[in-house]
C-alpha cells in the first residue's frame, strides 16, 4: 500500500517531552514558561477569550466544542463565584495522551489554567484526574506547589492582584466521572451521576487537559500562528494516541490534516502494518467513536472531516485492527465496558448496555439466532439513534458511547455476525480471556 507521507508538524504540546527534568518549574521557565500568563495579566478577560476564539481551538477531550466560544457562555453579571474543572479523567479505552502532558510538563497545563481563569473570572481551580493515574497524581501534587512557591498561584498571581487557587482532585476509578457534569459531581463529593448545574451551583467551565495546555502557545505565538496550523474550523496541532495492529503504537502530535492511514504507515509514526497483516478496522476517537472499515481511512484526523464520516474525532483514541480480528469479540469487548460503567441514572443505558453484551457474547460463543441481530439494533437505537450522532435518550453521552459502536460495527460488517449466526461458532476460534460471568 502506497501512502503519501504525513504533513511536516511543528511541535505545540510535546516540544518538552523527553528532556530532563521536564516537569520542573525552573525547566518550564528556561523554555519561556509563564511568560504567556504574564501576557494574560496584563489584558482585559474579553480580549484574552477572543484570541482563544480567533485562534480555532477546540476541545481535545472528546466533543470538539470551541474552547474560546464555551469561555464566553460564563456570564459576566452573574454575583456568584466562578470555577474552572480540569477534565484529567482520560478513561476511554484507547486514549492515553493526557497523562503524558502531566507527567512531562504538567506546567504548561497549570499556565493554561491560570490564564483560562483570568479569562472567564474564575479564582478556585479544581484539577480532576482518575485514580489510576498515581505517578501523575504527584507530578501535578508537585507542580501545584512549586506554582505556589513562585507566585504563580495564591493571593496575587505574579504580583497583579488576582487571586487563584488550584487544587487537585483524585477520582476512583469511575468512567462516569470524565463526563463533565459528572466530574462536578464528584469534585462536591457526590456519587458521579451527571447533573445540570455548575460547582457548587455556581457557572463553571470545564476544560480537557491538552485543551488548557494549548493555551500558552496561543497566548505567546498568536492566535493566527496557531490557527494556522490548523485548518479552517480546527486550529493548532493534535495529539493522537495510536494502539492496535502497528508496527509502532504510541502518542504523536500531528497536523490536523494527517490522514489516519499516514497515521498508521508514515516512518515518523506507526511504520505499518505487521508482515502478512492488513488494516481492517479503525477506531478514530476512542472506543465509543463509531468504526471505519479498510477503505475509509484515507481521511483526515480532524473533527469535521471525520463528521463528514459519520464518526468522530473524540478524545484521539486511533485503534487499529488487522484483518485476523473477529469484530464480533471486539465488539463484544467494548459493549461490556459501557456497561460495566454505565452509572445507572438512565433506564435505557442502564438496562441496553448489559442486554447489548448478552446479546453480543450469545453471537460469539455460536448460540445466536437470526432474529438476535434486529433486537441488537434495536436496543441500541432506543439508546442512541444513528445517524445523527449525540442525540441521544440518556442524561449524558455515555449511552451515545456504548451505543454507536454497536450500530457501526452491525452495520459495517453484517456478514461476520451473520456468519457467527449461521455457522453457530466463531470462525477467528475460543476467545483468548475465557468466560466473564453469567451477565457479561
Amino acid at each position: 500500500m502506497t501512502v503519501a507521507p504525513a504533513p511536516a508538524v511543528q511541535t505545540v504540546i510535546s516540544e518538552a517531552w523527553g528532556q530532563p527534568n521536564s516537569h520542573l518549574i525552573s525547566e518550564y521557565k528556561k523554555r519561556g514558561g509563564y511568560k504567556a500568563l504574564e501576557k494574560a495579566l496584563a489584558m482585559e478577560p474579553t480580549a484574552i477569550t477572543d484570541e482563544i476564539k480567533r485562534s480555532n481551538l477546540r476541545g481535545r477531550g472528546g466533543a470538539g466544542f470551541p474552547t474560546g466560544l464555551k469561555w464566553s457562555f460564563v456570564p459576566k453579571d452573574n454575583p456568584k463565584p466562578k470555577y474552572l474543572a480540569v477534565n484529567g479523567d482520560e478513561s476511554e479505552p484507547g486514549t492515553f495522551k493526557d497523562r503524558y502532558i502531566l507527567e512531562y510538563d504538567p506546567h504548561l497545563m497549570l499556565e493554561g489554567i491560570a490564564i483560562a481563569c483570568k479569562a472567564i473570572g474564575a479564582h478556585k481551580a479544581y484539577v480532576y484526574l482518575r485514580g489510576e493515574f498515581k505517578f501523575q497524581a504527584e507530578r501535578v501534587d508537585a507542580a501545584i506547589k512549586e506554582a505556589y512557591e513562585a507566585g504563580v498561584f495564591g493571593e496575587s498571581v505574579l504580583g497583579s492582584g488576582f487571586k487563584l487557587d488550584c487544587y487537585l482532585v483524585r477520582g476512583a476509578g469511575a468512567y462516569i466521572c470524565g463526563e463533565e457534569t459528572g466530574l462536578i459531581e464528584s469534585i462536591e463529593g457526590k456519587k458521579g451521576w451527571p447533573a445540570v448545574v455548575g460547582l457548587f451551583g455556581c457557572p463553571t467551565v470545564v476544560n480537557n487537559v491538552e485543551t488548557l495546555a494549548s493555551v500558552p502557545p496561543i497566548m505567546n505565538k498568536g492566535a493566527a500562528w496557531f490557527a494556522g496550523l490548523g485548518t479552517d474550523k480546527s486550529g493548532g496541532t493534535r495529539l493522537v494516541c495510536l494502539s492496535g495492529t502497528v508496527n509502532r503504537p504510541g502518542v504523536y502530535e500531528v497536523s490536523m490534516d494527517t490522514t489516519i492511514d499516514q497515521l498508521i504507515h508514515d516512518p515518523k509514526y506507526g511504520q505499518g502494518m505487521p508482515a502478512g497483516r492488513k488494516v481492517k478496522a479503525v477506531i478514530p476517537g476512542g472506543s465509543s467513536a463509531p468504526v471505519l472499515t479498510a477503505d475509509e481511512t484515507d481521511v483526515a484526523l480532524e473533527f469535521e472531516a471525520l463528521k463528514m464520516k459519520q464518526t468522530m474525532a473524540g478524545s484521539g483514541g486511533v485503534v487499529v485492527m488487522d484483518d485476523t480480528t473477529c469484530m464480533v469479540r471486539a465488539l463484544w469487548r467494548v459493549t461490556r465496558f459501557y456497561a460495566e460503567e454505565s452509572c445507572g441514572q438512565c433506564t435505557p443505558c442502564r438496562e441496553g448496555m448489559p442486554w447489548m453484551t448478552r446479546l453480543l457474547r450469545k453471537i460469539e460463543e455460536g448460540l445466536g439466532e437470526p432474529e438476535d441481530l434486529e433486537i441488537l439494533m434495536n436496543v441500541a437505537a432506543s439508546i442512541a439513534p444513528f445517524p445523527p450522532i449525540g442525540l441521544g435518550n440518556t442524561i449524558c453521552a455515555l449511552g451515545d458511547a456504548g451505543a454507536l459502536p454497536v450500530q457501526s460495527f452491525v452495520m459495517k460488517f453484517k456478514h461476520e455476525f451473520e456468519q457467527h449466526i449461521a455457522e453457530k461458532r466463531c470462525p477467528h476460534g475460543d476467545h483468548p480471556w475465557g468466560h466473564f460471568g453469567d451477565w457479561a
